[in-house]
């Protein structure tokens, strides 16, 4: 379980001292839930996320335990540092927006024809209850050759699953190389 800190203080330079100090800043919030502004050790953090198995993980910070999802990020434009992170309390029962990561399986004919696999989207957002989030979207690429692609209406859709994206956007394919 990941472990961080109540930040007590909102000031700029109270920020600054705890970046300075190897803290990454977070907030936590969800539906009916009050805000939690939260620090956590950004190398553990980093190395936590990593190695977890599940979109949802369990975080500690103070007296609260809670299941969160990482909704968005922010870096460091310059040196890529992590900065900000916005977790999300993951509630049973609640549909929400979450954006599932896609998987490829196989390596496809097209790339051996001079062609060059591209992701076009490496998440795809959906929306669903906690319980119906599937871990990843695996797709198969074996058969895909230079010109084809997968696009949204390709995938299944688990039960309770909707994805809010147009049907017609590319997820991944092989384009012809320059």
């Amino acid at each position: 379980m990941l472990e961080g800190i109540v930040r007590d203080s909102m000031t700029k330079q109270a920020t600054k001292t705890l970046r300075r100090d190897g803290f990454l800043i977070a907030n936590i919030y969800g539906k009916g839930l009050e805000n939690i502004s939260a620090a956590f050790k950004r190398n553990d953090f980093i190395k936590y996320l990593k190695n977890k198995e599940t979109i949802a993980f369990n975080v500690k910070v103070g007296e609260n335990t809670c299941k969160v999802v990482v909704q968005e990020y922010q870096k460091c434009p310059i040196t890529s540092d992590l900065l900000h992170v916005d977790l999300m309390v993951a509630q049973p029962g609640v549909k929400t927006a979450y954006k599932v990561p896609v998987l490829s399986e196989g390596s496809p004919v097209g790339v051996k024809n001079k062609g060059l696999f591209v992701f076009h989207k490496k998440r795809i957002p959906v929306k669903c209850t906690i319980e119906d989030l599937p871990e990843s979207f695996t797709i198969q690429v074996a058969k895909l050759d230079v010109g084809h692609s997968v696009l949204v209406r390709d995938l299944t859709m688990p039960e309770g699953v909707v994805c809010y994206l147009d049907p017609r956007v590319p997820i991944l394919g092989v384009i012809k190389a320059k």
